[in-house]
């Protein structure tokens, strides 16, 4: 029973977590070099994140500097950047590739909530399917006879506890990455 319980938690947990580092990669009017973490580079033949050719910092709210290790591969950075889906245009210089960050419009920004939205509720889902996959193990281990229908109940109450929790992380993160998209 505990470890059902256990076992759920950590998958709550780790569905929380993936949210959070999805919502990194959804845009907002400030600079952030979590944009950037989807991004891939050809770099000798191969398809390899940005953030292991290159160092990506943020030095003013609405700038991006990324400076690659490796001089010849600016080029391949610049074609990568402008092939995602961040809408940015990078301009380099020869040794360091600068973006600036355009505000958003009011309808970009309404549109990026609508995808943390959905993120979210994925996220709710998974966690729901968590939850009923530890009551059908609670109720199989009830049916083997290794637990009494009063500790059935009593897991199924802990499962349930858990799972508000977790869909409650997951609003809260949701209404703080919302106000940081709508946020001017």
């Amino acid at each position: 029973m505990d470890q059902v319980q256990k076992q759920s938690e950590e998958r709550m947990k780790k569905s929380v977590h993936a949210l959070e580092e999805e919502f990194n990669t959804i845009r907002t009017g400030r600079a952030s070099a979590a944009l950037f973490d989807k991004i891939k580079v050809e770099y000798y033949g191969n398809p390899t994140p940005l953030n292991q050719v290159a160092t990506i910092s943020v030095p003013e709210a609405r700038l991006v500097v990324i400076q690659p290790w490796d001089k010849g591969i600016i080029s391949d950075i610049e074609k990568a950047i402008q092939k995602s889906e961040l809408s940015v245009n990078p301009s380099n210089d020869g040794k360091v590739i600068r973006i600036n960050i355009p505000p958003l419009t009011e309808e970009r920004r309404k549109e990026y909530a609508k995808v943390a939205r959905s993120m979210a509720e994925q996220a709710r889902v998974a966690v729901r399917n968590i939850r009923r996959d530890a009551n059908d193990e609670l109720k199989k281990q009830e049916k083997d006879g290794e637990l009494s229908e009063d500790e059935l109940k009593r897991a199924e109450d802990e499962i349930q506890k858990l799972t508000d929790k977790y869909v409650e992380e997951i609003n809260r993160a949701l209404e703080s990455k919302e106000n940081e998209i709508l946020e001017i």
